[in-house]
């Protein structure tokens, strides 16, 4: 709960045509602790992502959110929010993905071992449950980082508390 990160995918159906993924990242564990789906790609969009995330954790000292420069994250709303949540706000620089890598990697990730392997998904219904499963029994609980030693995002925090614990 020191560093999150945040962005956007795109996510292709059938039915309801182009649907948005919005998440958030713990960048101590590479967790997904927040995410929303929708088929509009707005402020509310990232702004219930970011309750989804704040839902699941507790916000203690310093905490800084980075994210790029699209318009729902440089809106009033989406930065009214942060400071009401004393996070403060990091950006990419325009134009400069690298500057995200983590999430970038998490969406290329899912692409690649989720949505891509599905010719299209038939409709949002499908996908919402699908990345679902991909997110919560999948990516945090079964996927293996190098980054983080070989282990899942959900085993580094285990560990991470249990030495907080100790301490």
């Amino acid at each position: 709960n020191q560093k999150w990160t945040a962005d956007m995918t795109y996510i292709q159906t059938k039915r309801n045509g182009w649907c948005y993924l919005s998440t958030i990242m713990d960048l101590h564990s590479r967790r997904i602790i927040g995410y929303s789906f929708s088929k509009k790609m707005d402020t509310d969009l990232v702004l219930k992502t970011l309750e989804s995330a704040v839902k699941n954790r507790t916000i203690t000292g310093d905490l800084i959110i980075h994210t790029d420069l699209g318009s729902q994250y440089t809106s009033d709303d989406y930065n009214q929010r942060l400071t009401e949540l004393h996070i403060r706000h990091s950006y990419s620089r325009k134009g400069c993905p690298y500057d995200n890598a983590p999430m970038e990697s998490f969406h290329a990730s899912l692409k690649k071992e989720c949505v891509y392997p599905v010719p299209v998904f038939e409709d949002y219904e499908t996908a919402a449950a699908v990345l679902f499963e991909y997110v919560h029994a999948f990516y945090n609980r079964k996927r293996i980082h190098s980054s983080l030693g070989y282990q899942t995002p959900l085993q580094v925090e285990i560990a991470t508390l249990t030495s907080q614990m100790a301490a």
